[in-house]
């Protein structure tokens, strides 16, 4: 059922009930750490806020930077009800429902109803579809959050109706600014002087998550001694939480990113029996099989690559199949491409190459192209040499001609350097047996 906050109610929000990420959650557009981009007070949104004059947003990022805050205060700043529905358990049902209650309120008020989704990437065309006139026509100001690209999970027609915000992962004086203002503010901790022994291990194991750092925090300081109103918070203390944390919470999703993360790497180091067991916990804790689709096609590319090219003709056609599909029958394509991925030769030199052909581009100056590999569609640039000594290499023995292709300033640089690993190898002695000179000191 969709859920309507009054944050002008005070529903019990300092009650120690209630985890410490959600006592500390921020109430004004000035209490929120990071994202200076879009909410300084020069910038567009910040101004849009303040004048009550806020459009349809897809807020995109990964977890605990903020999404369900931003949504939130913009209620608040607005003076507004919100209209707070989960993709996880709505259905269309509901988002009509809402709709419904905003065409009255539009009607009677002419002002738009907020609505917030959570995880909008998980909502299926219909669902998406449900929201677009009512977003069109202002009688919802919508207000989606996702981690996932809205490119890929979002209707284009929907995407063109709302403004996305990439909100990134907060920096490191962010994290700390939100961990002294727990200390400092809330209602439990800020009756004991709390000295943490390793704030970066706190950090470290919040992994850039605001909430779950937080609630981290919390768990440490039930864990930790207490002498009268002193608390020391040690490093045991912290790796203590941790592990208790992640038992807890991985039942519900809630670490998937450390689940996903465990996956990926099991299939790096092929191991299918580690891989497919990942996949079991992600699929039982109900993680959205096209998220884990979507990192296996990754993995494809960026773990075995050339070492095995039709692994990505796999985990793509795997891809379209657990779209069309769904659960319960996908757990059947996941399985397949996971355990054929975890058991095939590995490469990452393609994922390197571009890393390093990029930190090139990024250092060098922007090189010329070499004049014989310049088109040449005009006399005038025929008159300036454009194109000329260019060799045609199908009019050569075995299509290929010894020729430079990179500028001057980089004409013996190597970006791909192709492993001994499956059909990478024959990749590598086809391209030595090319390049002798250049390639000679490619291992």
């Amino acid at each position: 059922m969709p859920v309507s906050t009054d944050l002008f109610e005070n529903q019990s929000k300092n009650s120690l009930q209630r985890p410490l990420a959600e006592r500390c959650r921020p109430q004004t557009l000035e209490d929120i750490a990071g994202h200076k981009k879009y909410l300084s007070p020069a910038s567009a949104l910040y101004q849009q806020i303040k004048k009550g004059q806020v459009p349809s947003l897809i807020l995109w990022g990964p977890p605990g930077v903020g999404k369900t805050t931003l949504a939130r205060v913009i209620a608040y700043e607005l003076k507004t009800a919100l209209n707070e529905l989960s993709a996880v358990s709505a259905g269309v049902k509901e988002v009509k429902e809402i709709i419904a209650k905003a065409r009255g309120n539009f009607s009677l008020h002419s002002k738009p109803t907020l609505v917030f989704i959570d995880e909008i990437h998980r909502f299926n065309k219909a669902q998406q579809d449900a929201l677009l006139h009512a977003t069109e026509q202002g009688i919802i100001t919508l207000i989606g959050a996702t981690t996932e690209n809205p490119s890929f999970e979002v209707n284009a027609a929907l995407l063109s109706r709302t403004t996305v915000l990439k909100l990134e992962m907060l920096e490191k004086e962010d994290l700390i600014h939100i961990v002294n203002n727990a200390l400092k503010t809330d209602m439990l901790l800020s009756n004991y002087s709390i000295e943490i022994s390793d704030l970066d291990l706190l950090l470290h194991h919040g992994s850039g998550d605001a909430r779950k750092m937080l609630n981290l925090l919390e768990s440490a300081f039930v864990l930790a001694d207490k002498q009268e109103k002193k608390v020391k918070i040690s490093n045991e203390t912290i790796l203590k939480a941790a592990a208790e944390k992640t038992l807890i919470y991985d039942k519900n999703g809630e670490y998937h990113y450390d689940i996903i993360s465990a996956f990926i790497k099991s299939v790096r180091g092929s191991d299918p029996d580690a891989a497919v067991y990942w996949l079991a916990r992600m699929l039982d804790s109900g993680e959205d099989p096209v998220f884990i689709a979507r990192r296996l096609l990754i993995s494809a590319s960026e773990d075995i690559g050339n070492a095995e090219p039709y692994a990505l003709t796999l985990a793509n056609a795997g891809f379209d199949a657990v779209k069309k599909i769904g659960m319960p029958e996908a757990r059947i394509i996941l399985a397949q491409v996971t355990t054929y991925l975890a058991s095939v030769p590995k490469s990452n030199a393609a994922y390197l190459a571009i890393n390093e052909a990029l930190q090139e581009v990024g250092k060098s100056s922007s090189q010329p192209v070499p004049l014989h590999l310049r088109n040449a569609p005009t006399k005038l640039m025929k008159s300036l040499e454009y194109g000329t000594d260019y060799k045609y290499a199908h009019e050569f023995p075995n299509h290929f001609i010894d020729q430079q292709y990179l500028p001057d300033k980089l004409k013996n640089k190597i970006f791909y350097k192709p492993t001994s690993m499956g059909r990478e190898k024959k990749l590598k002695e086809y391209l030595q047996n090319l390049w002798p000179v250049k390639r000679r000191n490619i291992d």
